[in-house]
């Protein structure tokens, strides 16, 4: 298997899995897509899982060049 980028990531996602990254320093946080008729919008959205719920996320620089990412 080759490196898990954001390519897999995002493969991941639209199989309605979630995934992580292993450098990422809070425990039990991952990402999951959102979908329009789950919250009423328009568009699909990925959201970050956290301590204090799901909220949208924004993939930084790093996040985008990382090859760490896993199953969540």
């Amino acid at each position: 298997m080759g490196p898990r980028d954001i390519g897999w990531a995002v493969r991941e996602l639209l199989e309605h899995r979630r995934v992580a990254r292993a450098g990422w320093n809070g425990r039990g946080m991952y990402l999951e897509l959102q979908l329009p008729e789950d919250h009423g919008l328009e568009l699909p959205f990925v959201a970050i899982g956290t301590a204090a719920g799901l909220v949208p996320w924004t993939c930084s620089q790093t996040d985008l060049l990382a090859v760490d990412w896993c199953e969540a």
